[in-house]
């Protein structure tokens, strides 16, 4: 279907991207053919708190979506910017939208810059929104636009009809993999100490650390079968807290601390097919959620999991969402870092999945259908394999930095600088301001061409002009 105005533009936003975003800067592509603007690549950041930082994160969003559509041999040749933000407290939307302003014009001479203009540039906020190009001739009435009700107009049906989905707010998205901040987040504190405890020492020595990966991926097992036995719940709140439920303190600190040692950890990235994919990823979310006070930076494990196996099975939104909070737990992770930019630049993850499963082949059965030992890790060795996915040992990292017992990439282990539970920890980055999500064209991007208005075209807006 074609979208001609602002108004269909507003309305297409949240297909574009597969969830509602909030207070995020979000540009997208356009590619001219035969005049008809399709959609192509979206990139996605959080609106920084400070506007003195607005430049820098203006320049960071249009550099890395141009680039990377260069990449892969489409550029654009113009884009369409959203501001999306709510009112704080004692705003309106029109307030928020004059706050923006200086942002959406950054925005454009960001993108200017670089050779492809911001034909649109919208500011979403309290279920309205306005026009920056608006050359301000009566055309936008001054409260803004009236949104609709989500889902009642006609590109929300051709989007249901079409298959596309909208999966609430990002906000929304983001909890199922957030640490928790409930009155249940000391009792999982004190298991992770406890663990540590008992762990660490026997991670340190090449005998036990076999030991100890052994004992995790069969409880790990254990846990994802009865993940996968329990009853389906609506909503993924209440599925999220039905996971939760299943799985005790004690398992997820043995899980969590174990899958700190990257041969563990690959060998649990194995599980990405098929049916044991689904119930795996519930674990790893549940797995993220535990990773609570000091052993937030912890979370880097789980999350790349997560990320791998939502990419794995097609679900690229949940992939670069989980990858990047991934990165904010750790910036140095290899192993987010690598799955990430690979989700991004639209690589085909099934060469990975031939590498992993050759090494489960390799291990050859045992009684439960699992592998034994191995000290194969997934990284790629070289910027030409990146594509291909092998699966090589990879050096470790020039530095990385733990507050706890963590195993380095090369199996062993460090201990901890302080005791269990009076370690700092670096706390996890928000996500709206760590994450950038680059969606490469295609699928819900290729099913409609934008048009966004132009003089003489939904209202006389022009172009080019500041409101």
């Amino acid at each position: 279907m074609t979208l001609r105005t602002p108004a269909e533009l507003a309305d297409a936003l949240p297909y574009l991207l597969g969830y509602r975003p909030e207070d995020s800067i979000v540009l997208v592509a356009l590619h001219d053919r035969e005049r008809r603007g399709r959609f192509g690549g979206r990139a996605r950041l959080g609106i920084p708190a400070h506007a003195e930082d607005w430049a820098s994160a203006s320049d960071q969003l249009a550099q890395g979506l141009i680039k990377g559509s260069e990449r892969r041999g489409a550029r654009p040749e113009s884009m369409v910017a959203y501001l999306c933000q709510e009112p704080g407290a004692g705003e309106s939307g029109r307030d928020v939208m004059e706050r923006l302003r200086p942002l959406a014009q950054l925005l454009r001479t960001a993108c200017g810059r670089l050779d492809v203009p911001v034909i649109e540039a919208l500011c979403v906020s309290d279920g309205r929104f306005w026009s920056y190009t608006c050359p301000g001739q009566g055309c936008c009435p001054p409260e803004g636009s009236s949104m609709g009700l989500p889902g009642t107009s006609v590109l929300a049906a051709a989007a249901t009809y079409a298959g596309l989905q909208v999966r609430g707010s990002l906000r929304e998205l983001t909890a199922r993999l957030t640490p928790w901040e409930t009155t249940a987040a000391p009792g999982q504190e004190v298991a992770l100490d406890t663990a540590s405890m008992v762990l660490v020492p026997r991670i340190l020595e090449d005998a036990g650390r076999a030991e100890v990966a052994e004992e995790a991926l069969t409880l790990a097992r254990r846990i994802r079968d009865r993940l996968a036995a329990a009853p389906s719940v609506p909503g993924m709140r209440p599925a999220d807290l039905r996971d939760d439920g299943l799985l005790e303190d004690e398992e997820a600190a043995t899980l969590i601390l174990a899958l700190q040692d990257r041969t563990t950890r690959d060998r649990a990235a194995e599980w990405m097919e098929g049916d044991e994919a689904g119930p795996a990823l519930r674990l790893w979310r549940a797995l993220a959620r535990r990773c609570v006070g000091p052993y937030r930076e912890h979370a880097a494990a789980p999350l790349s999991l997560a990320g791998w196996v939502a990419w794995s099975t097609g679900d690229e939104l949940e992939a670069r969402e989980a990858l990047a909070m991934a990165l904010g737990s750790d910036p140095d992770y290899l192993f987010a870092r690598l799955l990430h930019q690979a989700c991004n630049e639209g690589l085909d993850p099934e060469s990975i999945r031939r590498c992993l499963r050759a090494e489960r082949t390799g291990r050859g059965p045992v009684p439960e259908q699992e592998a034994s030992d191995s000290d194969a890790s997934l990284s790629p060795t070289d910027p030409g394999a990146k594509s291909d996915g092998p699966c090589a040992p990879a050096a470790p990292p020039a530095s990385r930095r733990r507050r706890r017992a963590r195993t380095s990439v090369n199996g062993g282990a460090r201990p901890p600088r302080r005791g269990p539970g009076a370690a700092g920890c670096h706390g996890s980055r928000p996500v709206s301001e760590s994450s950038r999500v680059q969606d490469r064209p295609g699928r819900s991007g290729e099913r409609a061409d934008a048009h966004p208005h132009a003089p003489g075209d939904g209202g006389g807006r022009g172009s080019e002009e500041d409101g």
